[in-house]
């Protein structure tokens, strides 16, 4: 299934809570998650400041109104999986929802089971929200970050999950399959009410037509390609056949070395992490657009002129720009306007001469 990008080299950014929280005052207490008026406020504060502070990049809204808005499209990172399975979710003023580890012993892991999901904190009390909000408004905007298998597994697993990929795989595979059936539940609830799956994960697939779903593999870096294809891809493989179009969050700086069997997936959309090696990237998944990440640390501690070498560098890299985007996601406080106006000046000068 193709996806079509509103514009020639779409960009993107994210700056994570602490920015917000000394930027404009937002708290990201549980209210910012699961209050019904809390959320809908912040997201009006939000566009509005994206919009007085880089508004003339096109971002942000000069007069933005009310919307009921089940998630917020400003911040990435999810909580909902880990808590459905029965972590605990630290909450901090500036910082994002933290799941607590809960290190299962191997005979607990062996009894989870999927649990009753639409009946479980928060997704019962969201799922009333939405109802709410259809109420209120007539519809419900936004999604839910859905995380990934490793992702989840960890929580539970701790450690000693990595050394059961080859000492005890049949639990793991059973875990993994646990866990990626409840992902492709929820994230297909979460599509029927309010028409996305993943803005939550990436503001990018906003600007794609139709918006893929996007599953996160923040820690596929953690083990070899070998261990992802033995037990991680063939559960993939289920949730993208429930979850079309299917997309790929790898925020890691190896993807060149798994890209090959993330093509056995048909990704129409992957995140590129900073550091991978772009031109291997793109022989090996030749259709999918590909979202050029940059390094928000690079981005707070470096020069402008650093920062449009950066991004001059992907692009140039890349090559064929038809299905590209570029992106910088959870920036921190302190980040330089400078740097962020010179990454999109580079952009806008391929965009004159590559469209």
């Amino acid at each position: 299934m193709p996806i079509k990008p509103d514009r020639f080299l779409p960009v993107e950014l994210v700056f994570n809570p602490n920015w917000w929280y000394h930027t404009a005052g937002i708290s990201f207490d549980e209210k910012f998650y699961l209050d019904v008026d809390t959320r809908i406020q912040n997201d009006v504060t939000m566009r509005r400041v994206l919009h007085e502070r880089f508004g003339a990049l096109g971002l942000g809204e000069a007069n933005p109104q009310p919307r009921p808005i089940i998630g917020s499209m400003d911040v990435a990172g999810g909580f909902v999986i880990p808590a459905l399975l029965g972590s605990k979710i630290r909450f901090e003023a500036n910082a994002a929802p933290q799941p607590e580890p809960m290190h299962l012993a191997p005979e607990q892991i062996d009894r989870l089971e999927k649990p009753d999901w639409q009946n479980l904190y928060p997704m019962k009390q969201l799922i009333a929200q939405m109802d709410e909000l259809q109420a209120r408004f007539g519809y419900v905007v936004g999604d839910l970050n859905t995380d990934g298998l490793l992702n989840a597994a960890y929580h539970f697993y701790g450690a000693d999950l990595f050394a059961d990929f080859y000492d005890a795989p049949d639990r793991v595979r059973r875990l993994l399959e646990l866990i990626g059936e409840l992902i492709a539940d929820v994230a297909e609830y979460v599509y029927r009410r309010t028409g996305s799956y993943s803005i939550a994960v990436n503001r990018m697939v906003a600007h794609l037509t139709p918006t893929p779903f996007l599953h996160a593999n923040c820690s596929v870096p953690m083990i070899s390609p070998k261990s992802y294809r033995a037990l991680q891809l063939p559960v993939e493989q289920k949730i993208a056949a429930r979850l079309q179009p299917f997309g790929i969050h790898h925020c890691g700086s190896n993807l060149h070395l798994i890209a090959g069997d993330y093509a056995k997936l048909s990704p129409v959309f992957v995140d590129v992490g900073w550091g991978s090696d772009v031109a291997r990237v793109r022989e090996q998944l030749p259709d999918a657009f590909l979202n050029l990440r940059l390094n928000p640390v690079r981005m707070l501690q470096c020069s402008s002129r650093e920062i449009a070498a950066d991004t001059e560098g992907l692009l140039r890299t890349v090559g064929n720009l038809q299905n590209v985007g570029v992106c910088c996601i959870n920036m921190d406080h302190g980040t330089s306007d400078e740097n962020i106006f010179a990454m999109f000046a580079v952009v806008e000068k391929y965009r004159r001469f590559g469209a």
